[in-house]
């Protein structure tokens, strides 16, 4: 069987390539500690030495738009394009030509069904920042192949965050049962309070920085319950308008699973939000 190497959860944001690879004036002042965080991050990945990646985020309106909106969503192509033109024009995102693993598609598909998901699938998937940028971040040869997996979490009616955590439960048993020697890092993201076109957008920090301490304690220690008890669909539009992002950081918390203590935690105030990394190793932290 397949064995899950490593889980990891982690914020997109957009502008970490330009912010990263600007020289001389263009570079922001916080670049140098941004990158240095993301180089600790990266090796948590790195020594984990995966062969597939199962990548869950969520498209921004990209592809899903209300005519067609899949609560989850797995792709199943031989290879998929990314990025989109304005994720270039405005983030500077490079275009990028991922490989796919179809077996574990399908395997995730099937089993998935089976277990009472209803999951929509796309043989014809282009996917965006969500899942690329932790490409960038995480590994940036973009060499392996990827199983995407895509959530609701802009288009209402939105799954209830319990839904969430239990497609995570489901995953990490589905994936540990593929019929395969290789090895495999799960990894999603989300963000934490985050506000979008409205009066909180910018500051020195995410717009909820009280939210913000509270979620990285739910996730850092696997605290399922308090996290569950606190966050409801209603509640994720006080931290920020475009808050419901967590969900996706919950749904990697149920693939950790309940009580599972992060072996990597790392955070970043960043004008408008705070980036946060996670690392969990299931089978225990690899040797170097």
């Amino acid at each position: 069987m397949a064995t899950v190497v490593a889980v990891i959860a982690s914020t997109h944001h957009p502008f970490y390539y330009r912010a990263s690879t600007a020289t001389g004036e263009d570079r922001p002042p916080f670049a140098d500690e941004w990158t240095s965080k993301i180089l600790a991050f990266r090796e948590t990945l790195t020594r984990a030495r995966p062969d597939v990646l199962v990548m869950v985020g969520s498209d921004h309106f990209h592809q899903l738009w209300l005519d067609n909106m899949p609560q989850f969503l797995v792709g199943k192509a031989p290879t998929y394009d990314a990025n989109w033109y304005n994720e270039e024009r405005e983030f500077g995102l490079p275009r990028m030509l991922l490989q796919g693993q179809e077996d574990l598609s399908g395997h995730i598909l099937r089993a998935g069904l089976d277990s009472g998901f209803d999951l929509a699938f796309s043989n014809e998937l282009r996917i965006d920042h969500s899942i690329t940028c932790p490409i960038i971040t995480l590994r940036p040869e973009a060499d392996l192949p990827i199983v995407p997996i895509y959530t609701n979490i802009f288009a209402p009616p939105l799954p209830q965050p319990k839904r969430f955590v239990q497609l995570g439960e489901a995953i990490r048993e589905i994936v540990e049962s593929w019929p395969s020697h290789l090895r495999v890092a799960i990894i999603g993201t989300g963000h934490l309070s985050l506000e979008l076109g409205g009066p909180r957008q910018f500051g020195p920090h995410g717009p909820d920085p009280e939210f913000d301490q509270r979620a990285v304690e739910w996730i850092a220690n696997g605290d399922l319950d308090g996290c569950l008890r606190e966050v409801t669909l209603d509640s994720l539009h006080a931290p920020g308008n475009a808050t419901h992002g967590f969900m996706d950081f919950m749904l990697m918390m149920g693939v950790a699973g309940a009580g599972a203590k992060a072996d990597h935690v790392d955070t970043l105030d960043l004008f408008h939000t705070m980036e946060a990394y996670f690392t969990w190793y299931p089978n225990g932290a690899p040797t170097a």
